[in-house]
């Protein structure tokens, strides 16, 4: 990494929240500098901050981009659940390291926060168009987001990365034998 990208990501603020009753943030502020430092330095050069918190409302909200179009936050999660409502069509279980009809693993719980739901919401703080009359138009809205975050995906899990955590790349056979 150069040094420019990592004064970049040493600027990024990091906020976690407490969590309440069993729920737990499934990722963290190492797992996003990863992702972040995957991506080209214009994608996220919007970004200021990230929050871990606990507003996902009974697990329907997995992650947000505040008022401002700077900051985004992730959700904590129950420890055992399936996220089969919050894939958007032609995304399978699979895709994930999840097995149909079935709890997903942590991984694959992990894999869907980092290059789904965050790439999502940092499709939000996409400049669309600039001359926009409100804030609302300037940016992109869920479809331009959710086409971000799959085409990033795609792209990041198209090679290989090496790196000591299995969640930086496209599930293979190992993740259906282990439940990190």
């Amino acid at each position: 990494m150069n040094a420019s990208l990592e004064s970049r990501l040493a600027r990024i603020k990091f906020s976690l929240s407490p969590v309440g009753a069993d729920r737990i943030h499934y990722v963290n502020e190492a797992d996003v500098r990863v992702v972040l430092g995957r991506l080209p330095l214009e994608l996220w050069n919007r970004l200021r901050a990230v929050h871990f918190n606990d507003r996902s409302r009974g697990a329907r909200v997995l992650g947000y981009v505040t008022q401002g179009h700077r900051e985004i936050a992730l959700c904590a999660l129950p420890p055992r659940m399936t996220l089969r409502a919050a894939l958007v069509k032609g995304q399978t279980p699979e895709e994930f390291g999840a097995g149909r009809g079935q709890k997903w693993p942590t991984l694959a719980i992990r894999r869907f926060m980092l290059y789904d739901t965050f790439l999502h919401e940092l499709g939000h703080l996409q400049l669309i168009n600039g001359d926009g009359r409100s804030e609302r138009l300037k940016f992109a809205r869920e479809k331009l987001a959710q086409d971000f975050a799959t085409q990033w995906r795609r792209r990041l899990w198209s090679t290989s990365f090496l790196h000591a955590d299995p969640v930086h790349n496209p599930p293979g056979a190992e993740d259906s034998k282990t439940d990190l």
